[in-house]
């Protein structure tokens, strides 16, 4: 479990440098080879989250190894995909913009704001589970405090933040940020889906409390 986290940790930097160092660096090559590759690519490690998702598939799962380990092994495949994504991401394109001065800080604020926003959502629902470390609580338990309050689905928004939020802009991160955030647009619907059957009377309470999905008053 512990080595788990580990992977976990270590993945998450090594996408954050990755997204800060290499694919801040322009490239010549062809753009829509290499984005349809990206896509393919990335195609593959939103697969695994949304079929590891599948009660079905949790319950075959379970039946082969521990179940205190589930978590665990999906964590384990999760990080090694994020990784696999990182390294084989085919760099596209030149840069986009630059931003200088006061709109270079303008930018460094949003993506500050991403990442607090992830940090203070994940702060809510225990770093370690989300990390395969500590188990999740028999029937799950719902969050609806701190940034839940304003939207349901808050980590999501912050990504988004932090992505879209860069001073300079390459086509590389672009399609990196668009990519991973439609993945995520798309998911949603399929994860209330399961929150829903999960905890069927306190998902539909928390969605008439709690109106937009990612973006206030949008969506």
């Amino acid at each position: 479990m512990w080595g788990g986290g580990a992977i976990f940790v270590a993945s998450l930097t090594f996408c954050a440098w990755w997204y800060l160092d290499v694919l801040g660096r322009p490239a010549s090559t062809d753009p829509w080879p290499a984005a349809a590759y990206d896509a393919a690519l990335f195609a593959i490690f939103a697969a695994h989250h949304s079929v590891f998702a599948r009660d079905s598939v949790k319950k075959r799962l379970a039946s082969i190894i521990p179940v205190r380990l589930v978590r665990t092994v999906f964590v384990w495949i999760a990080s090694a995909l994020l990784i696999g994504v990182c390294v084989l991401w085919r760099p596209i394109g030149s840069d986009i913009y630059d931003a200088t001065s006061w709109r270079a800080w303008a930018h460094a604020a949003v993506q500050l704001a991403g990442i607090a926003l992830v940090a203070s959502a994940v702060r809510f629902i225990d770093p370690l589970e989300l990390a395969g470390i500590r188990q999740p609580a028999a029937g799950g338990l719902l969050q609806i405090r701190g940034p839940y309050r304003f939207v349901r689905h808050p980590v999501y928004l912050g990504w988004m933040l932090a992505v879209f939020g860069a001073a300079h802009m390459t086509a590389a991160r672009l399609a990196f940020a668009v990519t991973s955030s439609l993945y995520l647009l798309i998911a949603i619907p399929w994860e209330e889906r399961s929150l829903e059957r999960a905890l069927p009377d306190e998902y539909r309470a928390y969605r008439k409390l709690v109106r937009w999905r990612v973006v206030p008053y949008v969506y």
